[in-house]
């Protein structure tokens, strides 16, 4: 059994995004799963193709992508992606999103195939904060959960896939009025709720 797993690259202005940074620290087996780890880049689109290529490669049985939320205190599994992109914040390739529909033939939203309630359970019981989200937001995080959901029913349809958004780390706070979790912690997190899904 395999789980691809990926973390996005820094973004905004950001010299570190916990995302990947959590990812290169898992395991490379938990609960008897290979874990495949990937970095994508934070562009609309790209991080898509990128995901796909390394799907053909590896044939995971699951897809878990991670990406920073700012501002949110705990862990939070994705229930849904919706089928919109927007926002005023340039992705790495300068490009701000042009508002629309993400795939013009995709439906309204996707919601995810892994055990979100099952991931928010075990990530408490090993004593850190989380909670399921129902708003990915616009920006790259959404995008890319949706088109891995797109390619699951048009070309993978084997595969169940997901998002969990994480906290900043402590360092990317220092100027900043929000919530932190520690990259172990996120860690921990993360590892706690991969187990759930491949269990």
């Amino acid at each position: 059994m395999k789980i691809l797993v990926t973390g996005f690259d820094p973004f905004g202005g950001e010299k570190i995004n916990p995302a990947i940074e959590a990812v290169k620290r898992l395991p490379d087996m938990i609960n008897g799963a290979e874990v495949i780890k990937l970095e994508v880049p934070t562009i609309f689109g790209k991080s898509a193709a990128v995901v796909k290529d390394a799907i053909l490669k590896e044939k995971p049985d699951f897809v878990l992508n991670v990406g920073q939320a700012g501002g949110r205190r705990m862990v939070t599994p994705e229930r849904v992606a919706i089928n919109f992109q927007g926002g005023q914040t340039p992705d790495n390739s300068g490009q701000a999103p042009q508002e629309g529909p993400i795939q013009v033939d995709g439906p309204a939203a996707y919601f995810t195939q892994l055990p979100i309630k099952e991931e928010v359970a075990v990530i408490r019981k090993a004593g850190l904060p989380a909670q399921i989200s129902n708003t990915a937001g616009t920006y790259v995080c959404n995008q890319l959960f949706y088109q891995v959901q797109y390619l699951r029913e048009h070309d993978f349809p084997q595969l169940k896939a997901g998002f969990i958004h994480i906290p900043y780390l402590p360092e990317q706070v220092v100027n900043k009025n929000a919530p932190s979790m520690s990259l172990a912690d996120i860690v921990k997190a993360l590892t706690a709720a991969i187990g759930a899904i491949v269990s």
